[in-house]
């Protein structure tokens, strides 16, 4: 069965702030630190990997060419950069054992 709820920017600075004892603001400013270290990695054309969650991955795909499944039309998909998420061995198993 799949969870509704989302974990969201202030839950995880919630989380900081009890466990650590910083303040809301701090935690906030923390969280948005590391994801903004994130984004400039991942825009930049670096992966980024945190040992024991997973791998961000950048994928450049090919030009292709695709089908409109409602016409049946072929159509040219242009290259593109993807991100994709590879989960750590140790989050899979964590996942699983739910």
């Amino acid at each position: 069965m799949r969870s509704i709820n989302t974990l969201t920017r202030a839950d995880l600075a919630e989380a900081i702030n009890r466990k650590l004892g910083l303040s809301r603001a701090e935690s906030l400013a923390m969280v948005e630190a590391i994801l903004g270290h994130m984004s400039t990695a991942l825009s930049t054309g670096e992966n980024v990997k945190i040992s024991g969650f997973g791998t961000f991955l950048l994928r450049d795909k090919s030009e292709r060419i695709g089908r409109n499944p409602k016409t049946g039309i072929e159509v040219p998909i242009t290259e593109r950069r993807v991100l994709t998420f590879r989960a750590s061995q140790m989050l899979k198993e964590r996942v699983a054992s739910k």
